[in-house]
């Protein structure tokens, strides 16, 4: 029996090139970090410590997701004139644009907990 592929962005040649789309997507947001620090960051501009302390996260780890997500357009980085030296973050106005995704993961993400619950 020959298996169907069922593509789910239209057609053919569409399909042929998802894949691709999907991995720029998952190197741009994926990993335990960037999908946090947008939700955090969301409330407003923060510093560099205050993100270190509420997201429970290492200064190095920190520092390369935020290099990776300012690289990609997604935060400002802001060396602030005080001292000592501040540095603070913020979204920028085209991580506006991974709403929809943040908004789909979030439900996915409730409906498969309670799924899980359920189970036990």
């Amino acid at each position: 029996m020959v298996k169907v592929h069922k593509c789910i962005v239209g057609d053919e040649s569409a399909c042929s090139k998802a894949g691709l789309a999907i991995r720029d997507t998952l190197d741009v947001v994926g990993g335990k970090w960037k999908l946090v620090l947008i939700s955090m960051l969301r409330d407003g501009k923060m510093r560099f410590r205050e993100l270190s302390r509420q997201a429970e996260i290492s200064p190095r780890i920190l520092s390369k997701e935020l290099q990776e997500m300012e690289m990609n357009g997604l935060v400002t980085r802001t060396v602030c004139n005080t001292k000592p030296v501040t540095v603070e973050y913020a979204l920028t106005p085209y991580s506006e644009t991974l709403s929809e995704v943040i908004i789909a993961m979030h439900k996915w993400g409730v409906q498969h907990r309670k799924r899980i619950i359920e189970r036990v």
